[in-house]
């Protein structure tokens, strides 16, 4: 059985009287759902094209530490 049916099926065995509480959620989580997706502006697609390319050359700078150790080192760049 498909989700599909599944969810076709669900609703079969709710009475119609709490039908408009199904309804009312489904539209909430759905209109949050499509609330959620953003499109990623031009700064963003050249930064995601950055790192791909950093990943394919290997080049860039490898951190491994707290993300507090990385914060201070980024506010130190940013400061000088």
């Amino acid at each position: 059985m498909s989700e599909r049916e599944m969810a076709v099926q669900l609703l079969d065995s709710i009475p119609d009287y709490k039908l408009g509480c199904v309804v009312s959620y489904l539209q909430g989580y759905l209109q949050g759902m499509s609330m959620d997706e953003e499109i990623p502006n031009d700064e963003t697609l050249e930064a995601f094209a950055e790192s791909d390319e950093m990943l394919r050359d290997g080049t860039g700078m490898r951190f491994e530490g707290s993300a507090e150790e990385l914060f201070k080192i980024l506010l130190e760049d940013q400061n000088a």
